[in-house]
């Protein structure tokens, strides 16, 4: 079969040491396109040399919501830029748009409302700030919306997105079908197999808008164990269940997909 993992973090420190024999594993498993995204400006960096040693290997840059990946990193983004940070977020946006012919998305963007603390307009000039860089340069959007389905679904639209990748979404149902009948894509992690609510999306979503990812290391699909792209394939499993497809015939149309928003 072949495998695409749309959206992990092969720069995550935990990945550091054994990346060779990851990339290796998901090789293996029939991967043949991982799409590791950026969230910030080490992270982008980093995720450019990653895809320069490995083939299979696509990079997608981006800056997380500011302020959440400040608390959820324990970042000094916040404190260090904080006198200026719209202009760090500008010079970050130069440097992506530099490296345009080497990405091939921009991502991991969105909004993440998770804490009551969440400064909502930075994360959402941001927010848009990225999406009209993504226009200007003809590319998708990956997009994170954790607690904040609505307001990115409303901004997405705004603004005139076509070609989007919902990551994780975990949005209401009347949000789903409003995503799919504006033609964006939805990308199914690997957890769906234990995850009802990611089940449940898989059957609402048409089969032409359905991408697989994995997260990694987040999102496991087995208990444990950290996640990685070679597993992309437990996702592959279950959504043809839920469609009643076989297996082969879902990941060609995945990676029919694939190829229609990203190449």
């Amino acid at each position: 079969m072949i495998l695409i993992d749309v959206h992990a973090h092969l720069d995550w420190k935990d990945f550091e040491s054994e990346l060779d024999d990851i990339v290796k594993r998901a090789e293996n498993a029939g991967v043949k396109v991982i799409i590791s995204a950026g969230i910030d400006s080490k992270s982008n960096k980093k995720v450019l040399e990653i895809a320069e040693k490995y083939e299979i290997v696509k990079a997608a840059l981006g800056l997380y919501p500011p302020d959440a990946l400040a608390r959820e990193t324990n970042s000094e983004l916040i404190s260090e830029f904080k006198s200026d940070i719209n202009s760090h977020v500008d010079e970050e946006l130069k440097f992506i748009e530099t490296n345009k012919d080497k990405i091939i998305a921009i991502g991991e963007i969105g909004l993440d409302f998770l804490s009551k603390k969440s400064d909502l307009k930075l994360q959402m000039e941001t927010f848009v700030k990225q999406l009209k860089l993504a226009k200007k340069l003809d590319l998708p959007v990956i997009v994170h919306s954790r607690k904040a389905e609505a307001d990115v679904v409303n901004i997405l639209e705004k603004e005139g997105m076509k070609k989007v990748v919902m990551h994780c979404f975990c949005g209401k149902k009347r949000l789903i079908k409003k995503a799919i009948e504006l033609g964006w894509y939805f990308s199914i992690p690997t957890n769906v197999v234990k995850s009802q609510q990611f089940q449940d999306m898989v059957e609402m979503i048409p089969l032409q808008q359905i991408l697989t990812e994995t997260d990694s290391p987040f999102l496991s699909p087995y208990q444990g164990m950290k996640n990685e792209p070679a597993f992309v394939s437990e996702a592959v499993k279950k959504i043809a269940l839920i469609k009643k497809i076989e297996q082969e015939e879902l990941a060609n149309i995945i990676f029919s997909n694939y190829q229609r928003l990203f190449l």
